[in-house]
């Protein structure tokens, strides 16, 4: 049985989580991102120039399979707007277009892809 390594980076905090199916893994990614969410946006930024709420990362969170090769990675961007972006790989990421605005689901999908290919 392959296991699920959850990472949560949100803000300097990161925490690391294991779940035995994918299933576990993307519930608990859906309950943590859900609670990010819920903290409230990010304030507008400014320096040389104006980054808005909606371009910046408040957090990462990403299941991978925790293998040095052949790993499996996919996760969500949640942005200072509070909008999720969906995406795929570890170092090379690949926004992922979810299906009728499920971001969750299409993080599964993209691991269950990982498997098949």
């Amino acid at each position: 049985m392959a296991a699920f390594k959850l990472t949560i980076r949100n803000g300097p905090k990161v925490t690391r989580e294991r779940h035995d199916s994918l299933g576990d893994a993307v519930a608990a990614l859906r309950d943590h991102t859900e609670r990010i969410r819920a903290e409230g946006d990010l304030p507008e930024v400014s320096m040389i120039r104006t980054y808005e709420p909606g371009s910046q990362v408040k957090a990462r969170l990403e299941i991978s399979t925790g293998g040095i090769l052949r790993s499996r990675d996919a996760g969500i961007d949640v942005m200072g707007d509070g909008g999720l972006v969906p995406f795929r790989g570890g170092v090379f990421r690949k926004e992922l277009k979810p299906a009728e605005g499920d971001a969750y689901a299409a993080v599964e999908r993209a691991m269950l892809e990982q498997t098949a290919g």
